[in-house]
């Protein structure tokens, strides 16, 4: 405990601690709570950063882990480096900005996990703190090198096609059977110093083989079960230290990954072990080629035909998708939603849960170029409302309205809930080209009678389309 402080204070601090820890708790569940919303999102991102400075700090008080040079050393290099990596990173690259989060948080558990293996006598050890401290490192691990998998796939240093070899799947549960194993072998023996580190490497190889075999249309999926394996890791990193408070935070962001996990899963109508196992989709999205099929027709439009059709309608829906994101074109698409607004033309934004490459990722993005919260609809609040809809603007999205998920049960995506844009009067498509998403399937609302292509750029189409209103 603090030695600088005087003895009366000390025999009261680790209540004091405790109830510190309980606040910081109570912190940490309102603002995962106001998580929830676009409005309130910031507010609960700050006030879970309150929650954990409040915890580091009185941790590192309170287990006098440091001194107080390294404390503060520490808390300014660290925020630094977050607050210029914040600043600095494009909306388009925060899912791998997350991916490192996780595996940082993995590592950091793995690290702790370690640390206190080496810390003490073997003999001092019980059998529960042995059982923590391997599967804090097996979890933590698989944490650290699927992370960065996911982070080399989102970047494209690493392709985003599945890459497996035979047999695949059943290595990697030959490798989950050993590593389960070798905890029990550690916690029968902690002695073992082989043990030790035959568990770590095989779990960092294991957390390779486990990400690598995922297409690139499932890493949102896996971002967010990464997520989850982090807090699962610190969770278990507080039971090997007994700090309470990384326990109980560590379980909600481990349930809380857990929950998105599923939510996104049943958005894709998409098991979890069809996410991990199944080796589906690649990176897509990016083809530049026209659909195979050259006898299909589609209707190609100009900004002033889209402009005219937009201008003189009642209600517009715009479907953002992750192109929208690659093109930086959130602020712009903003300036043409406010010139129809003041024509008179009653705007909303649609959000379907899997748009972009990580959850909230079209929340955040047009969140940063000022769109009101209350124009923001999810799939299941806009889909009744395509069909008293004039014209649907879907920028960057594809697999999300492609109507095969409900009409053809043999596509890989049947079933998957999507937006009923070819419900509405007129859909436009603002896409470079014919190629497919991230599914790899032809989507037949191109060749609807109903729908336009906008062949481009998102970025410099809506400029167009901007100019376009202008002038009208």
């Amino acid at each position: 405990m603090s030695d600088f402080l005087p003895p009366s204070i000390q025999a009261i601090l680790p209540d004091v601690i405790q109830l510190i820890y309980l606040v910081a708790t109570g912190i940490f569940i309102v603002g995962i709570k106001r998580l929830g919303s676009p409005a309130t999102a910031r507010s609960g991102n700050q006030l879970a950063a309150l929650g954990m400075f409040i915890g580091i700090i009185v941790t590192l008080f309170d287990q006098q882990i440091l001194s107080f040079d390294y404390i503060i050393a520490g808390i300014l290099v660290g925020a630094t480096i977050g607050v210029t990596a914040a600043k600095k990173v494009e909306m388009t690259a925060m899912p791998e900005m997350v991916a490192i989060f996780n595996g940082f948080g993995g590592g950091a558990s793995a690290l702790v996990a370690w640390g206190e293996f080496t810390r003490f006598e073997a003999s001092a050890f019980v059998t529960q703190d042995l059982i923590t401290i391997g599967l804090s490192i097996l979890i933590g691990s698989i944490t650290f090198t699927g992370s960065f998998i996911a982070f080399g796939k989102l970047k494209g240093f690493i392709s985003g096609n599945p890459i497996t070899f035979p047999g695949h799947n059943i290595f990697n549960a030959f490798l989950t059977v050993g590593t389960l194993g070798l905890v029990g072998w550690l916690t029968f023996d902690p002695t073992s110093q082989l043990t030790f580190w035959l568990l770590f490497g095989i779990a960092l190889l294991l957390g390779i083989l486990t990400v690598i075999p995922i297409g690139g249309a499932d890493m949102p999926v896996v971002i967010s079960l990464l997520n989850s394996y982090s807090g699962i890791a610190a969770s278990m990193a507080g039971f090997v230290i007994n700090n309470n408070l990384l326990i109980i935070s560590g379980a909600l962001v481990g349930a809380a990954g857990l929950i998105l996990t599923n939510i996104m899963c049943k958005a894709m109508n998409r098991t979890l072990g069809n996410v991990l196992f199944g080796a589906f989709g690649g990176d897509g999205g990016s083809g530049g080629g026209p659909a195979d099929d050259t006898d299909k027709t589609v209707r190609e439009t100009t900004p002033d035909d889209v402009a005219l059709q937009c201008a003189y309608s009642d209600r517009v829906v715009i479907v953002p998708g992750y192109g929208l994101a690659v093109a930086q074109a959130q602020h712009v698409l903003k300036e043409v939603a406010d010139k129809l607004e003041k024509k008179g033309v009653e705007v909303k934004y649609g959000i379907h849960p899997v748009a972009g490459r990580m959850p909230g990722h079209m929340n955040v993005l047009l969140a940063e170029a000022d769109v009101p919260y209350d124009q923001l609809y999810d799939m299941e609040q806009i889909n009744p409302e395509f069909k008293s809809t004039d014209v649907v603007l879907i920028i960057g999205a594809n697999d999300v309205v492609n109507p095969v998920a409900k009409t053809e049960p043999g596509s890989p995506i049947y079933g998957m809930p999507i937006m009923n844009v070819d419900e509405a009067k007129r859909t436009i498509i603002f896409k470079r080209s014919l190629s497919p998403g991230f599914a790899g399937i032809d989507n037949p609302l191109f060749y609807d009678e109903k729908n336009q292509m906008f062949f481009g750029d998102a970025k410099d189409s809506l400029q167009a389309l901007s100019q376009a209103l202008a002038d009208i």
